[in-house]
Formats: C-alpha cells, sequence, structure tokens
C-alpha cells in the first residue's frame, strides 16, 4: 500500500482543493511582497543615489572587515561551544550524582538565560573593552548547553546492546564511549549539531548590541553615516550574505553527512581499528 498509516490518500476533489488553497497562498504572499516593494519605494528607498555609498572602495572593504569580524567570532564560538558541549554531555552522563547534577543545573541554567541578557551582562560587567569576547563567551555559554543535549541524546540513542557488549569484552567505560559509543552516535548528531552551529552563525549578529563591528554593526554604521540613511539598500547587501553563510555551513554538513555514509556502506573493519580495540581491552 502507497497511502500512509496516519492518513487516507486525498482523492481527486482533494488534490484539487489543495492546489487551489496552494495557488491562493502563493498569490497572498506574493501581494504582501508587492505591497511592501510599493511602499519602500514610495517612501523612497529604492533611489538609485542610495546605493552610491557602496560603490566606494572604502565602504565595500569595511563591509569585508565586518564579515571577517563575523567569521571570527563565529569560528571561536563554534569549537568553544563544541568543547563544553562535549565535557557537559560527558558531565550529564556520569556515573557520580554530583557531577550530574553540577552538570544537568549548568546546562538548564545556561539553556533558559536569554542570550541577549547574557551578552549583554558580560559586556557591562566583565568585557567593558573587549566585546568580541563578551559575544563568543555569551554564544559559547548557550549554544554550548544546547550542544551538550545533543551530544547526550546522540549517545542514549545508540543502542544498549552495543554497550553491554562492549563492556563484556572487559572495555571500560571511557573505552566505551570513544570506540563504541561516540563513533556510531555522530552519524546521528551530525544534522543537529550543523543546525545549531547554523543558529550560532546567526547569532553572532548580536553583537551589535555591544558595538562589536560584525557585519551588521558594520552595515548599520554605513547606513548612518551615508547621505538619505540607505537602510534597506544595506539589508539588500547584508541579508544575502548571512543566507549564503548559513546555506554554505548547511552544505557543507551535507557533504560531510553523504561522505561519512560511503565510507561506512559495507566497509569491513580495518585491521588497525581491530587492534586498537582489542589493546584497548587489555
Amino acid at each position: 500500500m502507497s497511502a500512509n498509516v496516519l492518513f487516507d490518500a486525498p482523492g481527486p476533489r482533494a488534490r484539487i482543493r489543495n492546489r487551489v488553497f496552494g495557488a491562493l497562498a502563493a498569490l497572498a504572499i506574493l501581494a504582501l511582497l508587492w505591497f511592501v516593494y510599493r511602499r519602500l519605494d514610495d517612501s523612497g528607498q529604492f533611489a538609485s543615489y542610495l546605493w552610491e555609498p557602496f560603490q566606494y572602495t572604502d565602504i565595500q572593504q569595511r563591509i569585508v572587515d565586518g564579515l571577517v569580524a563575523t567569521l571570527k567570532a563565529f569560528a571561536l564560538a563554534a569549537v568553544f561551544s563544541l568543547v563544553l558541549g562535549a565535557a557537559l554531555a560527558a558531565g550529564r552522563l556520569s556515573d557520580h550524582a554530583p557531577v550530574r547534577w553540577v552538570a544537568t543545573v549548568v546546562v538548564e541554567f545556561f539553556r533558559a538565560m536569554p542570550l541577549l541578557i547574557m551578552i549583554f551582562a558580560l559586556y557591562v560587567g566583565v568585557f567593558t573593552s573587549a566585546p568580541l569576547w563578551a559575544l563568543v563567551i555569551g554564544l559559547t555559554l548557550y549554544n554550548g548547553s544546547v550542544q551538550a543535549e545533543i551530544f547526550r541524546a546522540g549517545i542514549n540513542a545508540v543502542p544498549k546492546g552495543q554497550r553491554e557488549a562492549a563492556y563484556a569484552i572487559g572495555l571500560r567505560k571511557t573505552q566505551v564511549m570513544v570506540f563504541v559509543l561516540i563513533p556510531q552516535a555522530t552519524r546521528a548528531m551530525l544534522p543537529s549539531i550543523i543546525s545549531q552551529l547554523v543558529v550560532t552563525l546567526k547569532d553572532t549578529s548580536l553583537g551589535y548590541i555591544i558595538t562589536y563591528e560584525e557585519l551588521l554593526y558594520t552595515g548599520n554604521l554605513i547606513a548612518k553615516n551615508s547621505a538619505g540613511f540607505p537602510f534597506i539598500p544595506m539589508i539588500i547587501i547584508v541579508a544575502p550574505i548571512y543566507i549564503l553563510m548559513c546555506l554554505a555551513l548547511s552544505a557543507l554538513a551535507n557533504w560531510i553527512e553523504r561522505r561519512g555514509r560511503r565510507s561506512r556502506k559495507g566497509a569491513p573493519p580495518k585491521a588497525g581499528d581491530i587492534k586498537a580495540v582489542e589493546a584497548a581491552a587489555e
């Protein structure tokens, strides 16, 4: 049967009705976009002189510098959040109750704390002269806590038989984690890990609040100091840059996932891997 078990396949009338609703929704979206465009055009937001500042080399260089600053903050926050997430996940999976409780409190606290408040508090209270580190540490604490839950869920998703078999051949808990659980969990965790990294990349724009000269802050500064205040042209230039960075990161994740699937599909275990596991068990 080709029909889904959760609902009946739509009949001819239902398919026609769905197409009509889809067409009406598309027309409504197009009408809304046209309305927004006309309002902006009537207010002069698409005038040609508003685009003139972006033709200068100095302005283009400032946009590039803002992009570099965004990527720098993202790279630091991504690495630190993954390390923190791994440490907190190990704490939550610990057999020692005090360690597990402390890790749980840390994860739940920083997941519940609004990211903007955390970044602003770090900037005002500690890193007044270093907004980069206020942004990076805020992103690390929040995203590291989320990554910890991703790691913990991925490891717990591995069938219990894998863990029991590893203990049966004499492996210790750390060896079971390194040689058995993490390699299997990585494939399941990778899409969620990359999705959270995309969130981290987008959240670097919060550096605007603490005057960190990332891409959004730089674009806003250019618009404020240019004739006519070209905020709409600035958004039209900056927004696609963010979108392209997120798409590139997602494409990288898909490529890594496909490559990992091909390398593992039907591949026999290597002699070196078998020896490593046997040596660890001794």
